[in-house]
């Protein structure tokens, strides 16, 4: 019998095959007893769900076993951004969410995700305990649930759509003077989710001429996962390269946590140049202080800016429920991943692709320049950085071997002396030259192992690179 496992963005699974409407009873009765052994479970839970098959369903059937174990259940009226359930959950109080949503993984995958009372991702320690109830009831029919018609317990389902009020927070959080003054034309992919009537409302009131795409529910998603990477999000960038007048093209993936840029030109913008981007852009701009954090993946470019500024850089492993934490203690500027997740200062502890691109979008306004002129300004202020991930497969014969290999690893990659070794989460090698570094991290879904690097030139990157990759299939 397949066990219910928890990943580092909660549970998910094929439809039809794990991901079943009983195994998703038997979570949520694993959740509500959760709640009621940590005896969180008086104020409630938001239910949401993104634009995949079945979503609403879901989340119906969660709401009926919540309300049969008496926990208030307020349940999302249409698809739902996950940054719109994390802002909920704080205004209101509640004990936590469940959002139904598999984010940028491809259509035959549906999830569920338990946000706790911080709004932030769930910590490891959580996850575990709901894992170990539900597995504890596979194979049984031991939720409780009711009918959504009958009388009993229904008063404690409401129906809500939290969207105002997370739009008017979240323009106090944006210029958008700022981005009426500029008059600037922008496009915008939802790639079939949920950031439509979202992220196109603001910039409208922005006073943006606006250009939208794919904001229709498809739940084949045209094809492609998803995720806002360059590959993803090819007609957005055509067009922006068709039309001269739009400035900045603009991705959200399907649950609107992630972020997707492309600059005037039709150029792809990186997420970790993002991200170093707008921790200089709010330094300057807004006068922020506090420090910045990054997971170990993402870009040192970061670490150039704050250094430029005199600021802290905390490094956490990947996951941004350990960013969160920092934004919930009050404690950064921004904190990213480069998996293009962010979040700043007095926002929620959770990545918001909306407000990723509503800032991006201030911070051109405001500039008067391209993206990448202003990457260009960075560059000449705190030096080049470029970085790169890649993922190598194996066999599992070779992945096995991979862990013994990383107990004797060489002094030197490509010529590049390793200087010092960083085991926060995989290997992250860093080189003598203080700019450069390697990053090899297992997959626990896989046989893969995900390769990252940086360097101040493309080829010292290309070269370390090959040397990484060598290093593992080796």
């Amino acid at each position: 019998m397949t066990k219910i496992k928890f990943g580092t963005s909660g549970w998910r699974a094929i439809l039809a095959d794990e991901f079943t409407v009983d195994n998703v009873r038997i979570v949520c009765q694993a959740i509500a007893d959760y709640l009621k052994e940590s005896n969180e479970a008086r104020k409630g839970i938001i239910i949401g769900y993104d634009t995949r098959f079945m979503g609403q369903r879901f989340a119906e059937e969660a709401a009926m076993v919540l309300a049969a174990n008496k926990i208030k259940a307020y349940l999302c009226t249409r698809d739902v951004p996950t940054p719109v359930i994390s802002y909920e959950i704080i205004k209101r109080g509640l004990n936590g969410g469940i959002n139904f949503t598999a984010s940028h993984n491809p259509s035959e995958y549906n999830g569920l995700k338990f946000s706790p009372a911080s709004g932030g991702p769930a910590l490891p320690e959580t996850t575990k305990r709901i894992e170990e109830l539900a597995n504890q009831m596979m194979g049984e029919a031991a939720y409780r649930e009711i009918s959504m018609e009958e009388g009993k317990y229904s008063h404690f389902i409401e129906s809500i759509d939290p969207r105002d009020e997370y739009l008017e927070n979240l323009k106090s959080k944006i210029d958008l003077d700022m981005i009426k003054k500029a008059g600037i034309r922008v496009a915008a992919d939802f790639l079939y989710g949920t950031s439509r009537g979202y992220l196109d409302t603001v910039l409208l009131e922005a006073g943006c001429k606006i250009n939208t795409i794919h904001g229709y529910l498809d739940p084949y998603f045209g094809g492609n996962p998803p995720e806002p990477a360059e590959e993803n999000i090819k007609e957005l960038i055509d067009l922006v390269n068709e039309d001269n007048d739009i400035c900045i093209g603009l991705a959200t993936d399907l649950d609107a946590d992630r972020f997707g840029i492309v600059d005037s030109d039709g150029s792809y913008i990186e997420p970790n140049q993002i991200i170093a981007l707008l921790l200089d852009y709010l330094i300057k701009s807004k006068k922020w202080t506090g420090a910045v954090a990054r997971s170990v993946a993402t870009t040192h470019l970061i670490d150039a800016v704050a250094k430029n500024h005199g600021i802290e850089v905390y490094e956490t492993p990947v996951g941004f429920k350990y960013i969160g934490e920092y934004i919930c203690q009050d404690k950064i500027i921004i904190g990213g991943e480069e998996s293009a997740g962010l979040s700043i200062k007095g926002h929620i502890p959770e990545k918001d692709g909306i407000l990723a691109c509503l800032l991006v979008t201030e911070m051109v306004a405001s500039g008067g320049k391209s993206i990448k002129e202003l990457l260009y300004d960075l560059y000449k202020e705190v030096g080049t950085i470029v970085t790169k991930r890649e993922n190598i497969h194996l066999s599992l014969e070779k992945k096995s071997a991979f862990k013994t290999k990383l107990d004797s690893y060489p002094d030197e990659f490509a010529g590049f002396k390793v200087m010092e070794v960083n085991k926060l989460d995989g290997t992250k090698f860093l080189m003598e030259d203080g700019k450069s570094w390697l990053l090899m991290r297992e997959s626990g879904t896989e046989p893969v192992v995900r390769l990252y690097g940086e360097a101040e030139s493309d080829q010292k990157l290309k070269s370390l690179m090959e040397a990484g990759k060598e290093f593992i299939l080796s």
